[in-house]
């Protein structure tokens, strides 16, 4: 996963960029979401991520975006197919899909991340000009400054739960599953990476020894440690959903999926016909079918 990450991370910032054209602001979206970057990633490895999305952008002009917009596509997608097969890992199941509708699917995620992303943060954008005009109407301006720099980061948290959650629900290969906005995966899994990330970064203030190791490649392995902790954070909430789940249908919740089961009771249903099968061979003393 963390490979495929590497992969996908400047294809998807590319098409992220493309999209900031159709808003306003698009400067200051691209500003706000480096510094979400900033925020979460080693100081060496954000530099690498900002040079090189500041190189890309400038080597291509808007018809080489718009004409390369596929190609960016279907590569950034490849980290979203990643993460499919390490989703299915953790509930236990095979991907029955053809391979077709597992590209599909990815590249359907990439874009509703993407979107979802330049969504969220233009809506902080105009939610703080809208909010600021309409508190200078009241004379609340200065407080409301205030408040909203407080609410930046509890708002950038919930966005990050939604996407987790978006992954839980389409990525892997499970069928009947109910939608919940907040699951205790997508909970364990945003508080661990953010904790982790957090604790990487000043790790690395402290005992960076990877750029005097491996030179100017220090940066890029920082990063792929990075992705590696995002990996195993995504993969813990998955597991932890998949075990809470497999415990609700042990005790019997019919909603609930045992651990391996792409859709409720399937475990269940072959004990039940397996246990059928030897009465129906002895009373009919055939070896047919059910």
């Amino acid at each position: 996963m963390s490979f495929f990450f590497l992969l996908a991370l400047f294809p998807l910032l590319l098409i992220l960029t493309d999209f900031f054209g159709y808003f306003a602001h698009s400067g200051e979206l691209r500003a706000s979401l480096l510094e979400y970057f900033r925020t979460v990633l080693p100081r060496s490895a954000f530099q690498l991520v900002a040079g090189t999305l500041d190189q890309v952008t400038a080597g291509a002009g808007g018809g080489k975006l718009s004409l390369g917009i596929l190609a960016a596509l279907w590569a950034a997608s490849n980290g979203m197919a990643a993460v499919s097969a390490g989703l299915n890992a953790a509930y236990e199941i095979d991907d029955g899909r053809p391979w077709w509708k597992r590209r599909l699917i990815a590249i359907g995620l990439t874009l509703a991340f993407a979107v979802f992303t330049v969504s969220a943060l233009a809506l902080v954008l105009a939610g703080s000009e809208i909010g600021m005009l309409l508190a200078s109407l009241a004379g609340y301006r200065h407080a409301f400054a205030i408040a909203w720099s407080a609410a930046r980061w509890p708002v950038a948290v919930l966005t990050v739960l939604v996407a987790v959650d978006l992954l839980y629900r389409f990525a892997p290969d499970l069928k009947d599953w109910r939608w919940r906005w907040i699951t205790p995966g997508a909970l364990i899994a945003v508080a661990l990476w953010i904790v982790a990330s957090l604790g990487f970064r000043y790790y690395l203030h402290y005992f960076n020894s990877y750029n005097r190791t491996y030179g100017s490649l220090g940066a890029v392995i920082i990063l792929m440690l990075w992705f590696y902790i995002t990996s195993i954070a995504i993969l813990i909430g998955a597991e932890v959903n998949s075990e809470i789940e497999n415990a609700a249908a042990e005790a019997g919740e019919p909603d609930a999926r045992l651990a391996g089961e792409r859709r409720p009771g399937e475990k269940r249903l072959r004990r039940i016909l397996d246990r059928f099968r030897p009465q129906r061979q002895r009373s009919t003393g055939t070896e047919g079918p059910y």
